[in-house]
């Protein structure tokens, strides 16, 4: 059997390879750095990777607006896997560089945005620069010719690079910060039910009238389904045209997410599926007697005595 191929927000060291290689094999498959999430994730649309490791929320920031919005479009994927990588930063500068002289600082806009407090205490007058990530922003200052003059990154592009020295360590404002990546690969057979499972779906509000929210989130209330995340994002369409980005608690083989989605479909048409997979933290979902798989199957099995007589 030939080697899987993975593509994932580069370049390399950056926090989602870190993440890509949770996955078992990872080390030794051939693993391709992309710019942007877009072209990780069109090399598994068109058969270039068996998948793709993009970053999806972070603990500080919420949703990676690039990752939502590439997913929810274009040829269906599906999610297979999570991760997750407790996240920390470094700033660093070219030798012979201090605190003092930094003016302008690149990194990631969700990396600016958990340093923020930092900065403005230590280096309240630096500019921002926006980096493709973390990592490229670092990689950067080592090709002599940049226009800023420090990096935020991952300890780990630090330590790898000898061009760069570290001038503050830890500087995120929050120091249990987390970020969520998803493994993402063309649509197949789903990822076998654990029982601590998590259901990703897209669903774009048909018609804008009072309670069109509400009636999205009735289908999973009435049959006891939590979420754990949702937001808004436009379609790009015309203004005030949004969809919604939804994880639910549960595997689309759990007969309250069946149901739930069957809900979701008749509201919702275009209700986009992507995925039911194992949760990174294994924490099983709370099911009320009266939404288990029994209870469902013993009222089918109910409305079926009646029908028949």
């Amino acid at each position: 059997m030939s080697a899987l191929t993975y593509t994932f927000l580069g370049p390399e060291g950056t926090f989602t390879e870190t993440a890509l290689m949770q996955v078992p094999g990872a080390a030794d498959a051939s693993r391709i750095p992309c710019t942007n999430v877009n072209t990780a994730l069109e090399r598994v649309r068109n058969g270039e990777a068996d998948a793709a490791m993009v970053p999806i929320e972070n603990s500080v920031e919420g949703g990676v607006t690039a990752t939502l919005d590439a997913i929810a479009t274009g040829p269906e994927l599906r999610i297979i896997r999570e991760a997750l990588v407790p996240i920390t930063f470094v700033l660093v500068a070219r030798p012979g560089v201090v605190v003092s002289d930094i003016k302008r600082i690149s990194t990631h806009g969700h990396a600016w945005a958990q340093c923020r407090l930092w900065v403005e205490e230590n280096i309240p007058n630096a500019d921002y620069v926006p980096g493709s990530s973390t990592a490229a922003s670092a990689m950067g200052l080592l090709e002599g010719d940049a226009h800023y003059d420090a990096a935020i990154c991952a300890p780990l592009i630090a330590g790898e690079q000898p061009g760069l020295n570290v001038l503050a360590e830890n500087i995120g404002d929050n120091p249990d910060a987390v970020t969520r990546f998803i493994l993402v690969s063309r649509p197949g057979t789903l990822p076998e039910r654990t029982g601590a499972d998590k259901t990703t779906v897209v669903v774009p509000l048909p018609e804008d009238h009072p309670g069109a929210l509400m009636e999205i989130l009735d289908q999973f209330a009435s049959r006891g389904v939590n979420l754990s995340r949702i937001e808004s994002r436009p379609t790009g369409q015309y203004l005030g045209h949004y969809f919604f980005s939804i994880d639910a608690d549960g595997h689309a083989s759990d007969s309250r997410v069946a149901d739930a989605l069957a809900g979701l479909h008749r509201i919702s048409p275009a209700t986009r599926f992507l995925g039911s997979y194992a949760r990174a933290d294994k924490q099983a979902a709370v099911v009320a007697p009266h939404t288990s798989d029994a209870a469902f199957a013993s009222a089918h099995a109910w409305v079926q005595s009646i029908l028949k007589g």
